[in-house]
């Protein structure tokens, strides 16, 4: 039962870096469509973004098959 528990964590703790990423693109677009000359500057803020909330997601992963009994 206790695997079962984590993996269903696994599963809810995969929604915040989802929302996330979503959010980081979501701004990333409009940020672009607004000013298409710091395309550039926004698009490395953006790939930084997306790995910051991406390593949340593979830190929960790891501790979720660390963490079974």
């Amino acid at each position: 039962m206790g695997g079962t528990l984590n993996m269903i964590g696994l599963g809810l703790a995969a929604i915040g870096p989802a929302i996330g990423v979503g959010l980081i693109f979501a701004a990333y677009v409009t940020g672009v469509a607004r000013q298409p000359e710091a395309q550039s500057r926004l698009q490395t803020i953006a790939i930084f973004g997306f790995v910051l909330a991406e390593q949340f997601f593979i830190i929960s992963l790891a501790l979720a098959f660390v963490l079974k009994p």
